[in-house]
């Protein structure tokens, strides 16, 4: 399993990518849970960062408007992102978050783009799409990979939403129709293991990464690597 860490900036970026992040992410927290960030931004963390980082940039939480969502994620392209996150929060539908998804999908040939749903729709007042619609969404609008991540950022984490058989059948359905999938929401490196043994390929962290686990906080080299062995350990074997 690899780790995506996001960051706020170039400084930040170079942490990342030293203490062994395998994907730098860049969003913008003031926006929302996948708040875009400025081009200059993206392009100031694609330079900082080895040629050959893969570089994640979200969009936005956004409305259901496919143009924008099109425009935004070619933006991000273009200023060096090889993973577009797409959240899914103006869509309550398949068939609106499909269009929303293949608008992105066309204006970024060449780009990973990423659906991401919210583990825990249900508080949001407008109900964005229900997570476990995520798969057969992603699939029918030919896009790479999707995320699970949590809408509100209070400390309540992806695994207080859905248990962890329920995560394991999403990512299966997933893997079934070809997708990457990534996991986030306020993981701690304890829940790590868990989400290892759903089958994700990749677990994305911000507050855990951090001083003090605080999302606000700087960046903390020695908490990555804590985070990129997690990752990557491989469970003991239980002699039967």
């Amino acid at each position: 399993m690899r780790l995506l860490v996001s960051v706020m900036d170039a400084g930040e970026a170079r942490m990342a990518a030293a203490a062994g992040a395998d994907i730098v992410d860049v969003k913008n927290p003031d926006e929302g849970s996948l708040g875009a960030p400025s081009p200059g931004a993206i392009a100031g963390v694609r330079a900082a960062v080895p040629a050959g980082q893969p570089l994640s940039a979200a969009i936005g939480d956004m409305p259901n408007l496919p143009g924008t969502a099109a425009l935004a994620a070619l933006g991000a392209a273009r200023s060096g992102a090889t993973f577009v996150k797409v959240g899914l929060w103006g869509v309550s539908t398949e068939d609106d978050a499909v269009v929303l998804l293949r608008a992105v999908r066309d204006a970024v040939p060449g780009t990973v783009v990423v659906a991401a749903a919210y583990a825990d729709s249900r508080r949001v007042a407008h109900a964005p799409l229900a997570p476990d619609l995520l798969p057969r969404v992603a699939r029918a609008a030919g896009v790479g990979a999707c995320l699970l991540d949590t809408a509100v950022k209070d400390g309540r984490g992806l695994l207080e939403w859905l248990s962890p058989e329920t995560l394991a059948s999403l990512v299966a359905e997933a893997h079934a129709a070809g997708l990457e999938v990534a996991l986030a929401g306020a993981l701690r490196v304890d829940d790590l293991p868990v989400v290892r043994e759903t089958g994700a390929d990749i677990a994305g962290v911000r507050s855990a990464a951090c001083g003090a686990g605080r999302r606000s906080g700087p960046l903390d080299a020695a908490r990555v690597r804590a985070l990129v062995a997690a990752c990557a350990a491989t469970p003991p074997r239980v002699s039967r």
